[in-house]
């Protein structure tokens, strides 16, 4: 390890050429399936950190975690051409991560948009997803979710402390969340920003991705991914809604169950999009996820522990 956090800090090249960065917890290799975190639209690789600390160093079955910052956002270069911000030029950037990496295949946890790379990934290189765990999206987004992302990136706050950080995301996001504790806020705050050398207090992406969002017609019905979600019903998935949630609605997640039989679900009262990965029973249950799915591997194909 690079750092005292747990983790090491790991640069690679986008296809492009764009210089792009992942965190990566555990990086012994235990034998057991490695976990690939997306994050959501503007975040970054600092929102899994609770889980991926749980998940890399757990007694039994410790799992190596790569976290990504996606292109634009965290420790990961800008890119210049804002049309380059794309669900599908940022599941191939996680592919030459993994490819950096020398992981042929893992489990994925995928927040909002990064559940969306997931299905992207489905249909590009559906042999390197071994399970999948979907926060708070699914095939269909609702357009009072994506109306919600809208008016709080519009425009983006620029607090001038801490403490005003805290109280322009509670009061974005708390009606949605009033199961969250003092400390909940203050670490989703420590992933959202970056301080400057001057001390203030900046939005960790770039501006530019704001534009992506603010252009949408809500006025028009917004395409599903069905077809992409149904080329998943083999691989095992757990599902996380958030009681709250404005972007997964409680129908589209029961429609989901009946499309893919043997997925698992879980939804998160007194949080909304999207529950906090590392609160709660969730590391417990995503990891006993995780090792149900591999252990059912290893019995289903005997042949590849060989």
């Amino acid at each position: 390890m690079s750092s005292t956090d747990g983790f090491s800090d790991f640069f690679y090249t986008a296809p492009d050429g764009l210089k792009l960065h992942a965190r990566v917890y555990g990086e012994i290799n235990s034998g057991t399936w490695p976990v690939a975190c997306l994050p959501g639209l503007t975040r970054n690789a600092r929102d899994f950190h609770g889980l991926a600390l749980y998940l890399s160093q757990r007694t039994d079955n410790p799992r190596k975690v790569i976290a990504f910052d996606y292109r634009g956002r965290g420790q990961s270069a800008y890119d210049p051409d804002i049309g380059h911000y794309t669900i599908g030029i940022e599941a191939g950037d996680v592919l030459a991560g993994l490819a950096a990496l020398d992981v042929e295949e893992a489990a994925f946890i995928g927040t909002s948009r990064g559940g969306l790379i997931i299905h992207v990934l489905g249909a590009l290189r559906p042999a390197i997803l071994k399970a999948i765990v979907l926060n708070d999206i699914g095939p269909v987004i609702e357009a009072a979710g994506l109306a919600h992302i809208q008016t709080y990136l519009d425009p983006a706050p620029k607090p001038k402390s801490r403490a005003e950080a805290i109280d322009a995301q509670r009061v974005a996001h708390g009606a949605d969340f009033p199961a969250l504790t003092e400390a909940d806020w203050e670490r989703m705050v420590s992933a959202l920003y970056r301080e400057t050398d001057e001390g203030l207090l900046l939005p960790d992406f770039d501006t530019q991705l704001v534009e992506t969002v603010a252009g949408l017609d809500l006025s028009k019905p917004l395409p599903d991914l069905w077809p992409q979600f149904e080329a998943l019903a083999a691989i095992p998935l757990l599902a996380i809604r958030g009681a709250n949630s404005k972007l997964l609605s409680a129908d589209t997640l029961d429609e989901m169950q009946k499309r893919h039989s043997g997925m698992e679900a879980i939804t998160v009262e007194g949080q909304g999009h999207a529950p906090f990965l590392e609160t709660g029973n969730l590391p417990g249950a995503i990891a006993a996820f995780l090792d149900e799915a591999e252990c059912l591997d290893r019995i289903s194909n005997p042949q590849d522990q060989i």
